[in-house]
């Protein structure tokens, strides 16, 4: 498959920049693979789709406020410096990304906030856009990363092209994020409000928790036309030995296994063994899912709908099949459902 191939035009409009006001009242097209139809629904009606024993596959991943904005030192020029992981606890490294990147150089010193409470120093230029920053920080680590809570931002995608506001913070986050490490959300998992989810545990669902922190290359335009010349930025991931469980005995049981979100399918096909039973997992995944694909896991998708030539695009086509991926698309765009970070859901059975 070539990268052109999931080129598509999609008005500026339909891309969703603010959430809906309740999380569970975004649309929800449900498409059926086998009998390829499509139906328009809201995402309350999702318990019309489940059954007692069928589980659900979450993401548990917390977003951390991965954006921070600086000076350099003598030419207090503007520096924002976007957060993608830590490299080390004790010494305070962090790999990062800078813009504008041409301005910073190894030795310089960044400073934040108003009292210029934290400094920075750049060590190491890894890659032509990032760069590895040390935080010159004496106090004990949970001070540290309080400091970076108080002058970091949500990381809301910058196609939105607005100011973050105060509501960002706990809605580009699911109501069940728990472990801090991601700086994109899994946007399909912020259609559930408690009230759903206490709706599917009384219907018998059961719900697996998984974590995998999605990191910038979600984002960042693939630059390849071959796709299987795409590398992939490596992304921590953890399936406990219980989520194994919960998960192989529904299988074996023959209930449907729901993956929401493509983070969730991601880390399911890479815990799969030769079996079909999901082994427990504590590593990092660089997996890459494009058409054609042979999917061993979910026997359904909650997803959003996706920007033109991104990589989830490509996940949900290998799941979905690439012509009816377009239809389905078409249809989308025609009927002016919501695109991208707050946009409505599609189910897929």
């Amino acid at each position: 498959m070539k990268l052109s191939q999931f080129k598509f035009d999609l008005p500026d409009e339909l891309i969703a920049n603010h959430p809906k006001e309740n999380r569970d009242e975004s649309r929800m097209m449900v498409i059926n693979r086998r009998k390829k139809t499509i139906e328009h629904k809201s995402f309350k009606d999702i318990l019309d789709y489940f059954n007692e024993g069928d589980v659900f596959v979450i993401n548990n991943t917390k977003v951390f406020p991965a954006r921070l904005y600086g000076e350099k030192e003598k030419t207090g020029a503007k520096i924002e410096v976007f957060l993608l992981r830590e490299l080390d606890k004790d010494s305070r490294l962090w790999d990062v990304l800078v813009d504008p990147a041409r301005k910073i150089r190894i030795g310089n010193k960044l400073y934040f906030g108003e009292d210029e409470s934290l400094v920075a120093e750049v060590i190491d230029n890894t890659t032509s856009r990032g760069r590895t920053l040390r935080f010159l920080f004496d106090g004990p680590y949970e001070e540290f990363k309080k400091t970076i809570k108080e002058l970091g931002e949500t990381p809301l995608p910058k196609i939105h092209n607005r100011e973050t506001l105060p509501e960002d913070e706990y809605r580009y986050q699911t109501i069940y994020a728990k472990h801090e490490g991601a700086v994109a959300a899994p946007t399909a998992g912020m259609h559930f409000s408690k009230i759903l989810m206490k709706q599917l545990e009384i219907l018998g669902v059961k719900f697996a928790e998984i974590t995998l922190h999605p990191g910038l290359g979600n984002f960042r335009p693939i630059e390849v036309e071959d796709l299987t010349k795409h590398k992939v930025d490596s992304e921590e991931l953890h399936i406990t030995a219980e989520a194994s469980k919960t998960i192989n005995k529904a299988k074996a049981g023959k209930h449907r296994i729901c993956a929401v979100g493509t983070t969730s399918l991601k880390a399911l096909e890479t815990a799969v063994s030769i079996t079909g039973d999901i082994k427990p997992y504590n590593n990092w995944t660089n997996k890459f899912i494009f058409p054609p694909y042979e999917f061993k896991t979910a026997g359904a998708l909650i997803t959003n709908f996706h920007l033109s030539m991104s990589p989830m695009l490509m996940t949900v086509s290998a799941y979905l099949g690439y012509d009816f991926t377009k239809e389905v698309y078409d249809v989308a765009i025609k009927e002016k459902y919501k695109f991208f970070t707050y946009g409505d859901a599609m189910l897929i059975i």
